[in-house]
């Protein structure tokens, strides 16, 4: 064979091995696990923003369709071990939730945690291409987006005090999600570390979200714990009055003679 043609087709099958290399390594990486759950939060790092007065009660802060992120909210993140970000402020009971989790024998996978309005606004947009692809009218597509995908400004993704987890053994965001043995836990423990499900199954006309089974949302423990006490959603409870009121004790009646002063005799008068 002619050398040039020699060298030209050992060109080619290099670059071909290369190629199949690379999407090898590319399916391994897809089938490796996240980091493992003990190190998803040890490994983290600080970005800071710019300083803002303390907010009483920030964990509160309620961002559905009808109330919109103020324009000046501004969030100190910590970085996880793969990546995502979080609030710096729950750093701390998101670890030991998820530890504790782990400590079970369970595998959480938090998937997402905070995004920017630029990753909000492209997933909120994808959403409507596809429903648009899947036949539905603009108007209609951009109701339905709205009830799976939060407009930009209204996603509690936004606070960095959101996450969805999800089960390693089954990563899809769908109502089966809730059958697996993570999800079970985390039901039923996440209010112990000052997180609830955000979205439950019985809440949607008040959230204006439909049913997520992975959404967990950081309040603080005081409210998380009476929230599941009460089966409250985050707007039901912040829609409590600020305090119970009192109950006054039985006022003892006085008789009109002693309002007005008179003698004790003035009673035996007009028993007579």
């Amino acid at each position: 064979m002619d050398p040039i043609k020699k060298t030209r087709l050992f060109a080619a099958l290099l670059a071909a091995g290369m190629a199949v290399s690379t999407v090898a390594a590319q399916a391994a990486e897809i089938q490796k696990p996240e980091a493992p759950v003990e190190n998803q939060l040890v490994q983290a790092s600080a970005e800071p923003a710019a300083e803002v007065p303390e907010q009483e009660d920030w964990q509160l802060l309620l961002v559905n369709p009808w109330n919109v992120l103020p324009a000046e909210y501004s969030v100190e993140l910590k970085s996880l071990a793969n990546g995502l970000k979080v609030d710096a402020r729950i750093y701390d009971d998101l670890s030991a939730m998820l530890g504790a989790c782990f400590d079970a024998g369970l595998h959480p996978v938090v998937c997402s945690a905070y995004r920017s309005h630029a990753t909000q606004q492209r997933l909120h947009t994808n959403k409507i291409n596809r429903l648009l692809w899947a036949g539905y009218s603009r108007e209609n597509a951009e109701k339905e987006a709205a009830r799976w995908v939060a407009v930009p400004g209204t996603s509690e993704h936004q606070t960095g005090m959101a996450l969805d987890i999800v089960s390693y053994s089954y990563q899809n965001l769908t109502k089966k999600q809730e059958e697996t043995a993570e999800q079970k836990w985390l039901m039923e423990h996440c209010w112990e570390y000052g997180f609830v499900l955000r979205y439950p199954e019985d809440k949607c006309e008040t959230t204006g979200i439909g049913y997520e089974p992975w959404h967990y949302r950081y309040v603080g423990r005081e409210a998380a714990a009476e929230m599941r006490e009460k089966g409250l959603c985050l707007e039901e409870y912040l829609a409590l009055p600020d305090e119970e009121p009192e109950v006054q004790p039985p006022q003892k009646v006085v008789p009109m003679w002693k309002r007005l002063g008179y003698p004790e005799r003035y009673e035996k008068e007009q028993h007579h």
